[in-house]
């Protein structure tokens, strides 16, 4: 199990997410005519599964609506079928009392059919971090904060307003986790808009 200092690990990671995107948008520069970048932005619910100690007992998983969040994700397409998506997200919420917070840094290849209407479907592997402050009610106590490997298979459909414009209706994700040495799997659902470059 890795650990990180919650201050340091989230400079970390955010800063990984701005490299990767400006990678990202240099590997546009030299593609052929074909080649094709978007960013979608847009708000994000997790539905966590929290792991918590409790007294006298094993630690357990707990439920929560993290229903403040966002996502971002810039994908570089060099067919217009297939492409590579770095995707980050934050959500955010409370249990007992206690926030949490959940980051995610996922990477992999995304299937879209181009049109008006685009349903698109994607396999996403990375990393995701939960922090937890101290609980202050009920018999629970917080464990912490912990980074852990993620995978997240899900998928969506963008509607077309513009050239260079679409709305993301929907997207659904099964993000899987590993913290505190137990395996949590959790939904999420974002929507947003997305730029074509």
């Amino acid at each position: 199990m890795i650990r990180f200092n919650c201050a340091r690990a989230d400079r970390f990671f955010s800063l990984s997410a701005v490299v990767v995107l400006l990678g990202l948008a240099t590997l546009m520069l030299p593609a052929r005519a074909e080649a094709q970048f978007s960013v979608f932005g847009g708000y994000s619910y997790l539905r966590g599964s929290v792991p918590v100690g409790q007294f006298g007992g094993p630690p357990i998983s707990q439920h929560t609506d993290l229903a403040s969040g966002w996502e971002i994700s810039g994908k570089y397409s060099l067919i217009p079928f297939i492409g590579a998506v770095a995707d980050f997200g934050g959500n955010y919420g409370k249990l007992d009392g206690a926030n949490v917070n959940v980051n995610t840094y996922l990477f992999g290849p995304e299937l879209a059919l181009p049109g008006k209407i685009s349903p698109f479907a994607h396999v996403l592997i990375g990393a995701a971090h939960e922090r937890q402050n101290p609980i202050t009610a009920g018999p629970f106590f917080s464990l912490g904060s912990d980074t852990s490997f993620a995978t997240a298979f899900g998928g969506g459909i963008d509607v077309k307003l513009m050239p260079f414009v679409a709305v993301r209706l929907i997207q659904v994700d099964y993000l899987r986790t590993q913290w505190h040495g137990a395996t949590q799997g959790e939904p999420r659902i974002s929507a947003g808009l997305v730029l074509h470059f």
